[in-house]
């Protein structure tokens, strides 16, 4: 074969589309596969997925909840589970096995390690949000550096989040998904209630 029919070749197979609706299989068999790409997505992605993505592996209509309802339950005895966070999955390592995963493995940036001052204001963004500098200064009672938020930002924790309507426009910040993804939350409703008094 010519390098040039090896390059025909290829292409053509390259523009085949992908198919999604699997009709050529019985309905059982149909319903496997697509469990089967959601689960390899969600596996290979280091990030939430969101629904629009996932329901791009699977027939046109079907329901990508049900597919990780049938994959959770398969899921049921196993360490990790398919979480849900805002409107996305992500396969997580189920809570219980978090001291073993510490104790054994080099989690590197992926560790859980804050200080006080950090986890103090994450949960002042999270609670208060979106919140500027300034309000954050009044929380905390002096000014919070630039390095802890760019830390938390590096980290993917917060964002910047709308600009607050006043005089100047500060810049505010927000938590992420990824700050969703990193406490075990699937939305800001999720968040433990605040004892009277320290919401303020």
């Amino acid at each position: 074969m010519s390098v040039a029919t090896a390059k025909k070749q290829i292409a053509s197979e390259a523009a085949v589309p992908f198919d999604r609706e699997l009709e050529d299989l019985p309905a059982e068999l149909r319903w496997r596969e697509w469990m089967g790409r959601i689960e390899a997505v969600l596996f290979a992605s280091a990030s939430p997925v969101r629904r629009e993505d996932l329901a791009r592996v699977v027939g046109q209509g079907t329901s990508v909840e049900m597919l990780i309802e049938d994959i959770s339950s398969e899921l049921a005895g196993r360490p990790y589970e398919i979480a849900r966070v805002a409107d996305a999955w992500i396969f997580r390592t189920r809570p219980q096995f978090a001291d073993a995963i510490n104790v054994s493995a080099d989690l590197g940036e992926t560790s859980l390690a804050f200080t006080e001052m950090e986890m103090g204001v994450l949960c002042a963004i999270a609670y208060h949000q979106p919140i500027t500098r300034d309000g954050l200064k009044n929380i905390f009672g002096n000014d919070i550096s630039r390095d802890l938020l760019a830390r938390l930002r590096f980290r993917h924790l917060i964002a910047s989040g709308p600009r607050a309507p006043r005089p100047g426009a500060p810049h505010t910040f927000v938590t992420t998904d990824e700050f969703l993804a990193t406490f075990g939350l699937g939305t800001l409703r999720d968040l433990p209630e605040l004892d009277p008094g320290e919401g303020s």
